[in-house]
């Protein structure tokens, strides 16, 4: 029912490392209570509603704390779920069910906020063609996670780093002189990647576009500036909105006619989705 091939050797360092950090030399409580040989079994139940997303991290955890661990998600990645939904049940060796919760719960909660965050901005884009795009405004160290959460919110991603597309953003084009000499700069460096421009005006937006890049960011500009640069680039080069986008005013810049609208509160502002794990028995 989960996605196991979303489970990227980066993930599975980052699991790694949350696991360490959490546990260390050993849990020292779970070990002076629970006998070695004990079994046990658990549910996984959401405390609100919203979208769930990290199951199948979660069930990650779990059997890396110990294999013999069984996880089964109750309900699919992305779907929607109602406070005291069953999400997943946990049987297996008492000691691991319960050394994992934290780091399991942990991951979950964060990664169903986002995608919970996520679906809210898409939801208010309803009947516009413009796509809610996330940023680097994530966690360090935490990026992939995020970045899959906002997917299967119904999100999608942009750029995942520094590497995979060129962004000239105002301080490059300040240090450079010009949103033209910096272009020249890029692609010559840059080979295939795609080009993106940040501008501030309609007069770097006509420049932008003159020079065939790929995307025009539109860097906190008003609706009315925006419409007009829609009007401009009649769909030559992708169109981002970019710049105190909230829940409240997504709307009326996704009917300017842009393509994509970027929020980086989906990654850097992020709500915690309230899950609890559940003992059932031995």
């Amino acid at each position: 029912m989960t996605t196991p091939s979303a489970i990227t050797p980066e993930i599975v360092d980052c699991i790694r490392r949350a696991l360490a950090e959490d546990i260390g030399p050993g849990d020292v409580t779970t070990n002076a209570i629970i006998p070695a040989r004990a079994e046990m079994r658990g549910r996984i139940v959401a405390k609100q509603d919203g979208i769930v997303a990290g199951l199948d991290v979660a069930k990650a955890v779990y059997e890396m704390v110990d294999p013999k661990v069984t996880f089964s998600a109750c309900v699919e990645e992305g779907a929607q779920v109602k406070n005291r939904d069953l999400l997943a049940q946990v049987t297996g060796p008492a000691r691991a069910l319960l050394t994992g919760e934290r780091t399991a719960l942990n991951f979950l909660g964060r990664m169903s906020g986002i995608a919970t965050m996520t679906h809210k901005y898409m939801e208010a884009l309803a009947g516009t063609k413009a796509v809610v795009l996330d940023t680097r405004k994530t966690v360090p160290g935490l990026r992939d996670l995020d970045k899959l959460a906002v997917k299967r919110g119904g999100g999608q991603n942009h750029r995942h780093a520094l590497y995979d597309m060129v962004l000239i953003k105002d301080n490059h084009i300040d240090f450079a002189g010009s949103i033209t000499r910096a272009v020249e700069l890029a692609r010559a460096a840059a080979g295939d990647l795609q080009i993106e421009v940040e501008t501030r005006s309609l007069a770097d937006v006509s420049e932008a576009l003159s020079l065939g890049v790929d995307w025009i960011m539109l860097d906190n500009m008003s609706n009315e500036t925006m419409r007009d640069a829609v009007k401009l680039v009649k769909g030559r080069a992708k169109l981002e909105a970019s710049g105190n986008i909230t829940i409240e005013n997504i709307r009326s810049v996704a009917e300017t006619g842009v393509d994509y609208i970027s929020v980086g509160a989906l990654t850097h502002s992020v709500i915690v989705f309230d899950v609890s794990f559940k003992y059932e028995g031995r």
